[in-house]
């Protein structure tokens, strides 16, 4: 027999391994995805081929945090996903179809001659889209969802909000500056030099977004507003907009005194804090406003069968990619490149 102990554990475990999920694929794809927001901004063919170059070897691998966030979804919150999926089925569908076109984008273009033109548009197309429907999705997401016995009873466009539209354009911006701040690191000269531009204009668009959004939840969204300023809630938790503030300030001032490394981690850090933030506001709920972790978890035999899996892959596959990382280390200059 099993416990209650477990019923109530094991769904909270596998939330925090799909939010993990969730973080990594954000940081790792969102740097890549950022760099195609940033294609037509660059001013030539050899500074495209290094913005390419520069997440050659990782691109694939990133998008690896995607599929386990979804499957892990499916395998351990069955509900959950029977809801989600038709109630954000459209942008879903827009998402992958943008990221099947910049996917083939990143291959064909390398070996296009008189169609590389095409492939640029396809990539920048693709990896904007990509980003901005995963913004949509988010928004989506913590408007909440309505549900009616157990099952999605809204319609086909109940996503398509201003709140959600709001959030692609941020998660867009978002992108954009982790790219930035990304090519600041890897690579050099006038790829370089431009890169640093984007970050300091992105930078407070980006903080000015997560103001909006900020303010923009508890007041419409009453749920959201009793979990940040009801007592004692509010002190324990306004750390997280001052530390984002304080956080912003080094990004700024570690761009303005030419670091490499700094302002990566830094963006890295505001994305986590951002994400630290949506969480507070929507935990324990999967399927906002009305069901819990709890409600939606598949039974527990099958969540321990499948976390005995996770439990031996998982550290191989951060394994991977912190090997695959490590390999590529440095700067990617003008004509270098792994194809």
């Amino acid at each position: 027999m099993v416990s209650l102990g477990m019923e109530y554990y094991l769904p909270v475990i596998w939330a925090l391994l799909l939010a993990v999920a969730v973080a990594l694929y954000v940081v790792l794809d969102g740097f890549d995805l950022g760099i195609g927001v940033l294609f037509p901004f660059a001013r030539s063919e050899v500074e495209k081929d290094q913005m390419m170059n520069s997440v050659a070897p990782f691109w694939d691998g990133n998008e690896t945090w995607l599929i386990l966030g979804g499957g892990g979804l499916l395998v351990a919150f069955p509900l959950a996903y029977s809801i989600l999926m038709p109630a954000l089925y459209l942008p879903i569908i827009f998402m992958l179809l943008a990221l099947v076109f910049r996917g083939v984008a990143f291959e064909f273009r390398h070996v296009a001659d008189t169609s590389r033109f095409l492939w640029n548009i396809s990539f920048a197309g693709g990896s904007t889209l990509a980003a901005f429907f995963q913004g949509v999705l988010l928004g989506g997401f913590v408007q909440g969802i309505k549900v009616e016995n157990n099952a999605f009873a809204g319609g086909a466009l109940d996503w398509a909000t201003p709140f959600a539209l709001l959030c692609g354009l941020a998660v867009t911006a978002g992108y954009a500056l982790i790219g930035a701040v990304w090519l600041i690191l890897k690579t050099d000269g006038a790829a370089q030099a431009r890169a640093r531009h984007h970050a300091r204009l992105l930078l407070p668009v980006v903080l000015i977004f997560m103001g909006i959004v900020s303010l923009w939840t508890p007041i419409a969204f009453p749920r959201i507003a009793d979990r940040w300023f009801s007592l004692p809630n509010l002190y324990y938790l306004a750390p997280l907009p001052l530390l984002t503030l304080l956080l912003a300030g080094l990004v700024w001032r570690w761009l303005e005194r030419g670091h490499e490394h700094l302002p990566f981690l830094g963006v890295i850090g505001l994305f986590l804090l951002g994400y630290a933030g949506i969480g507070v506001s929507i935990f324990p709920h999967l399927v906002p406003p009305v069901l819990t972790v709890w409600e939606t978890a598949a039974a527990p035999a099958s969540q321990v069968f499948m976390l005995i899996g996770t439990v031996f892959m998982l550290p191989l596959i951060l394994g991977y990619v912190a090997f695959v990382y490590w390999t590529f280390r440095g700067k990617v200059r003008a004509g270098e490149g792994y194809h």
